[in-house]
């Protein structure tokens, strides 16, 4: 897996060198201080590498870390965004704590959009990187969803939640996860979204055509070596996602109505 650990941070070491070379001739600053530096492997692998304290960036030393933060979101060093899960959870129970206090004064209407705006935009916020995570990290999610409908619709907890989120219209956690990643596949196969993203995927092109109203909507899907990181890249999970929807869906001419019809179909496949 490494030629060498210590070959790798030294060309990790140039990399930022030059990095914040560029930076100073285009008058801008890499701060050292905020800089953090994290090795991702998996638990097997980590268990036989001897990682050093720390290593020098620009003139600061930085020191190795189990867990950093980039855009909100919590990485662990073995990707099991068990870190993650945690912060949203306990973020997301603070702003239900917070709502509840003040339920008695609010109507339903407006619970619902506070509801919207301080949970379910937290559980979605770069949900497509929970695609594969253990199911015990996705069913703590849940169980703070169920905990807003509860809120909302001010049933009690010994109540079956089912019929309350199909009522408020909601996807539950994994079929939101799969709304993100379809929703992201959609916009790199039109050509709408980041050149890094459409760079992933490639139309599956059969040895041979069989029949001529064979499908070229559907993507290739890779083989990969690790189920832990392999099976969750985007260039896995992207195919495996698109090529389980309905012909017509794939075909959709605009954004919106992909996106409301994606919420229809998984909607359907949740509730049925």
């Amino acid at each position: 897996l490494f030629r060498s650990l210590d070959t790798l941070i030294q060309s990790m070491q140039a990399c930022i060198h030059d990095v914040k070379s560029w930076m100073t001739t285009n008058k801008l600053k890499l701060n050292d201080e905020k800089t953090e530096v994290m090795i991702v492997s998996s638990p097997r692998t980590s268990t036989s590498l001897q990682v050093p304290d720390s290593i020098i960036i620009g003139n600061s030393s930085v020191a190795f870390s189990d867990c950093v933060k980039n855009l909100g979101v919590s990485l662990d060093s073995h990707l099991t965004m068990h870190s993650h899960v945690i912060n949203v959870i306990r973020s997301i129970n603070f702003e239900l704590r917070r709502i509840g206090s003040i339920r008695h004064l609010l109507s339903y209407k407006t619970t619902q959009t506070l509801v919207s705006a301080f949970i379910l935009s937290r559980l979605d916020y770069c949900s497509s990187l929970l695609f594969g995570c253990p199911q015990y990290l996705l069913n703590r999610l849940q169980k703070v969803q169920n905990n807003a409908a509860r809120l909302v619709l001010r049933v009690r907890k010994s109540d079956h939640i089912t019929p309350h989120l199909h009522s408020l219209h909601w996807l539950p956690v994994d079929s939101r996860i799969r709304y993100k990643i379809a929703c992201l596949s959609y916009a790199a196969v039109s050509q709408t979204g980041p050149s890094y993203l459409t760079d992933l995927i490639h139309p599956y092109t059969p040895t041979r055509t069989l029949r001529s109203s064979a499908d070229t909507s559907i993507l290739t899907k890779p083989r990969v070596n690790t189920k832990s990181f392999g099976e969750r890249a985007f260039s896995f999970s992207a195919p495996l996602v698109w090529n389980s929807l309905p012909v017509n869906l794939r075909n959709s001419n605009s954004t919106a109505s992909f996106r409301s019809s994606l919420k229809t179909h998984l909607f359907t496949q949740a509730y049925q």
